[in-house]
């Protein structure tokens, strides 16, 4: 019997392993600039902190979460932000300084039916910035996210936009959506025949083209907007207009999360095909209250690291060269030598290998080269004897004796050496 991973999971290899740190380390990178802070929370988390927090009539608390056995009711957390908002009140940050900015990093699971960019575990790349009502912080969440995906290759972004209101101006929306949807009942999916009455919203985020065709007419949320939530909508989209970020107005954007208000926003790519969405976020300024904080606004994002690899495949590749040396040897009586420089290197901050099988100075080269090294350091029985190493620039085929005591600091000048 052959053992596999479990359904809906995929091992990263090293090759997939070096795309996905060199996404992170972007993402680290641009989310710093703009003063985020990495923050990490458990993988698990009571279950009732998700049912409070995306809703009980939604489809990741009805079907997709992985309960755990043992004390409490715990389960894998299906998503980032609850979480988030959880430790920023456990340990009274809100209270030391109520506006913070979090990004983050991880594996999350849903139980869903594993296809092409949806797997049940699946990793994320995020932002939340928790404590302010300001429209500039939507607009600096979607403009941050587009640079991520820009700088990782990924082209022809689609950016759509919109309002759901707030829970004043909300349930006149939902009442107008039942109406519409109820006269349309029979032409309803299952599954958004018994959303009519739970979550009429979710009505319009159905993917099926039946349910997909009838919501194309259905009411606006723009049209049931408060003067407070219609406000804050055109202050969002005069700041990204102001930058020049494209972005279209889609009133199917609904998010399936209850904790959404006002802004809600996704990406989506042509090039993961059916399963197209990058990633998206918004507005949930009633989350912190509803898990007993102060009634603050709040507004994050989260992309979709493998549907980022996927769209970005053969683009933002890690360099195929690294700064690192590799030590080939002409004969095994020089193999311990070649051991103690490798060691000498590693621990003067320079990365290092060396082969560990017995093969022929030519094989040797090619391991090197292979593995993407920027240096071979030749030890041969000469060498040995005057005290010496060759210096092999790979890429250029350049080459030059040293002392052995001197090749640490001749390869430290030439700079950019990672431990």
């Amino acid at each position: 019997m052959s053992i596999k991973a479990p359904r809906g999971t995929k091992d990263a290899l090293p090759d997939q392993v070096g795309r996905r740190r060199a996404l992170e380390d972007r993402a680290r990178r641009i989310f710093a600039a703009a003063a985020y802070r990495e923050i990490m929370t458990p993988i698990f988390e009571e279950k009732d902190l998700f049912v409070r927090s995306i809703g009980q009539a939604t489809d990741i608390v009805e079907k997709e979460m992985f309960a755990l056995g043992g004390e409490g009711d715990l389960c894998l957390r299906p998503e980032m932000t609850a979480g988030v908002v959880r430790a920023y009140l456990e340990h009274n940050l809100h209270k030391s300084e109520p506006f913070q900015k979090f990004c983050y990093f991880g594996p999350l699971f849903r139980r869903e039916r594993p296809q092409a960019g949806r797997l049940r575990q699946f990793h994320q790349i995020g932002i939340e910035a928790l404590g302010s009502g300001d429209p500039l912080i939507d607009a600096e969440a979607i403009t941050l996210s587009l640079r991520l995906l820009a700088d990782s290759g990924v082209g022809d972004v689609r950016t759509r936009l919109n309002s759901m209101g707030c829970p004043e101006c909300r349930p006149a929306y939902r009442e107008a959506l039942k109406g519409y949807f109820g006269s349309k009942l029979g032409e309803l999916c299952p599954e958004c025949k018994a959303r009519l009455d739970r979550n009429v919203l979710r009505i319009l985020d159905c993917k099926k083209d039946s349910c997909r065709g009838i919501s194309g007419d259905a009411p606006r949320a723009a049209e049931s907007l408060c003067e407070e939530c219609a406000s804050h909508h055109g202050r969002v989209t005069q700041a990204l207009d102001r930058l020049g970020i494209k972005y279209e107005i889609d009133h199917r954007i609904v998010r399936g999360l209850d904790y959404y208000t006002k802004t809600v926003f996704e990406f989506s790519s042509d090039r993961l095909g059916a399963q197209d969405a990058l990633g998206g976020g918004g507005r949930y300024d009633g989350l912190i209250k509803e898990l007993g904080g102060p009634a603050l606004g709040a507004c994050g994002v989260a992309l979709g690291v493998e549907r980022i690899l996927i769209a970005s495949e053969g683009a933002g590749e890690v360099p195929a060269r690294t700064h690192g040396v590799f030590i080939v040897t002409t004969s095994e009586a020089l193999r311990q030598g070649a051991f103690e420089l490798v060691e000498a290197l590693r621990a003067g901050g320079i990365q290092a290998d060396l082969g560990h099988e017995a093969k022929s100075f030519k094989a040797q080269m090619r391991m090197a080269d292979g593995l993407g090294a920027r240096y071979a350091i030749i030890l041969g029985e000469d060498e040995a004897a005057r005290g010496a190493v060759s210096v092999k620039e790979l890429a250029t085929g350049d080459q030059c004796e040293l002392p052995r005591a001197g090749v640490i600091s001749y390869l430290m000048e030439k700079g950019g050496w990672t431990a």
